[in-house]
């Protein structure tokens, strides 16, 4: 994999704007754990390398167990390892990102909205918008992950 470009000092002004969401979101009063879960999923769905190894260092980093980090893909089947706040989350995040297939159906928002209060789904809705920015950038300008620099 070959970095193209590095998007953010090419037009760092976009870069900062992006930035703003990414600050506002984390004094938004969501778990930064539960964030960087949505980012994590979010980024699974797109495949964008950079951002998964990203955001699995953030979550290790939070104190998330190996074991849930690695069950993420699968949270569906993963029983009591995630909350019931992580699994609507999680949803949401699939629905949001795959807008196109799903159309985002009124009974996953109505899940959502009844676990989330306006601000939170809002918020919760933004991250998953700005992950999936993000996620376009990583892959369209092939963002070496941490991991391959290191290898």
């Amino acid at each position: 994999m070959t970095n193209r470009i590095d998007y953010a000092s090419a037009s760092p002004d976009g870069y900062k704007a992006f930035g703003g969401v990414y600050v506002t979101l984390q004094k938004s009063g969501l778990p930064h754990e539960l964030i960087d879960l949505v980012y994590l999923r979010v980024s699974q769905i797109n495949g964008c390398a950079y951002c998964i190894d990203m955001h699995s260092r953030d979550l290790i980093k939070l104190g998330v167990s190996v074991e849930k980090l690695v069950l993420v893909p699968v949270w569906r089947d993963a029983g009591a390892v995630f909350s019931t706040r992580d699994r609507i989350a999680l949803a949401w995040a699939e629905t949001v990102t795959n807008v196109a297939e799903t159309g985002v159906p009124d009974a996953d928002y109505q899940a959502t909205a009844a676990e989330f209060n306006d601000k939170e789904l809002a918020d919760l809705t933004y991250a998953i918008g700005l992950m999936n920015a993000f996620n376009r950038f990583g892959v369209t300008f092939r963002s070496i992950p941490a991991a391959a620099n290191k290898a």
